[in-house]
């Protein structure tokens, strides 16, 4: 796979991971409520997700995870109900400053990164964007060695991505300085997160 055609393939995914939506929504309210590390934990998901999809495309299973309609439908509701979860919690979150608040758990991260997983393997438009961009990119048949170079280009895109959100939602962070504030930020960030989940519900 040439160069030129590996920067067509960056500069499309660009737009497609940057555009806003649930997961970008969701990697501001978790920076902004739990700190960076939680944003990062739910983006590398996401990123997971994603990867998945670019091989279950070279193995010629894409049109497979189309078709798979309940399961699809399982995991995105699912998703979508863990993010309404966090956005109830984060509006009735108590307000306090950054600095008096415990860094994510394990646990927490663990389970952002697996919601960002699953939220991407229940998202209908994935096996759509991989069918309908693919083939537009190498052609009918995507090889190992290619999707492995794909992959590359996916994670150069999205570490820009994921840490911009992130970088930005730190400096919202830095408002966080009275009580009223904190509780604005909490509120907006919990109806992100809320928002995010009725998303991914109403995407057919």
């Amino acid at each position: 796979m040439d160069l030129h055609t590996l920067i067509a393939f960056g500069a499309t995914f660009f737009v497609f991971a940057a555009s806003p939506g649930p997961d970008n929504m969701t990697i501001l309210a978790r920076t902004v409520h739990s700190g960076a590390a939680s944003g990062i934990a739910y983006g590398l998901g996401t990123v997971t997700g994603i990867l998945i999809f670019l091989f279950l495309a070279a193995f010629g299973l894409s049109a497979v995870a189309g078709e798979m309609g309940f399961g699809m439908t399982v995991l995105r509701y699912a998703g979508a109900a863990y993010l309404i979860w966090m956005g109830i919690r984060m509006w009735t979150s108590p307000a306090r400053a950054p600095a008096e608040k415990a860094i994510a758990h394990a646990g927490d991260l663990r389970r952002g990164f697996f919601a960002g997983i699953v939220l991407n393997l229940g998202n209908p438009k994935m096996p759509l964007f991989y069918i309908a961009l693919l083939p537009n990119v190498v052609g009918p048949n995507l090889t190992i060695s290619q999707a492995a170079s794909l992959a590359l280009v996916i994670l150069l895109v999205e570490a820009v991505v994921i840490g911009g959100h992130v970088m930005l939602a730190r400096r919202a962070r830095t408002l966080m300085r009275s009580p009223r504030v904190v509780q604005r930020i909490n509120r907006g960030a919990g109806a992100a997160m809320v928002g995010a989940g009725v998303a991914v519900i109403a995407t057919r």
